[in-house]
């Protein structure tokens, strides 16, 4: 796998549309986005983004005032099941854009900003199937993984064995913070705002996030 470093590199010396060269470029070091899409499923090859989300942090304040939000329009033969999983609408769906005409909107929100995102990895994944032919790049942004962060402040100095939850409920949870209805774009994006923001500020002030403490048990019988 080349690594991303590399990748980087050759993408900024092969865009195809020059006008993108902004995606390379960092505007302010404190800002991050926040970003998640709905898919019709987890086969990037052959699955679509039905919803895209976005939403910029600025240092510790999550700006939901700038945000992105677009229902794009997924291949016809998967429409039904967009809507069953999503509960996305059908004039939501029958009326939105292609997602090609969602992009450069998409892209220019972003800039050269790190993405922020639960299992972020995914949501790059689907969005490069399409950024790619569009300006023959994919995505530069660095990510950050939200889920990597929670596990450095709770199982970073946890025993062999340790049972590790990196489920979007248990991070919600230690956190407190309040779920929100998902499968929503805009409502993922948001809270993963919100965890991350949480997670660099304990981070940055040394606490951990405590775990049920667990101890051996001594059988004389070996079993």
């Amino acid at each position: 796998m080349i690594p991303r470093a590399i990748k980087r590199l050759f993408h900024q010396a092969s865009i195809g549309d020059q006008s993108y060269r902004f995606m390379f470029e960092r505007e302010r070091s404190d800002e991050v986005v926040a970003i998640d899409c709905e898919t019709t499923g987890l086969t990037v090859r052959t699955d679509d983004i039905i919803t895209i989300a976005a939403i910029r942090i600025r240092g510790n304040r999550i700006r939901t005032s700038e945000r992105f939000e677009a229902a794009v329009r997924p291949d016809a033969s998967r429409e039904g099941e967009a809507i069953k999983l999503h509960r996305v609408r059908q004039v939501d769906v029958a009326q939105g854009p292609m997602i090609w005409k969602a992009l450069p909107k998409f892209l220019h929100f972003v800039g050269g900003r790190p993405l922020v995102g639960y299992y972020v990895d995914f949501d790059i994944a689907m969005l490069n199937k399409y950024i790619l032919p569009f300006i023959e790049i994919e995505l530069p942004n660095p990510r950050i993984e939200v889920s990597k962060l929670y596990y450095e402040r709770k199982y970073g100095d946890a025993p062999p064995n340790t049972s590790i939850d990196l489920s979007f409920a248990a991070i919600l949870r230690d956190l407190n913070i309040p779920p929100l209805p998902q499968h929503d774009a805009f409502n993922d994006a948001l809270m993963t705002a919100i965890m991350y923001v949480a997670l660099r500020d304990m981070k940055e002030r040394g606490i951990r996030i405590p775990r049920l403490r667990t101890y051996d048990v001594f059988d004389p019988t070996g079993a």
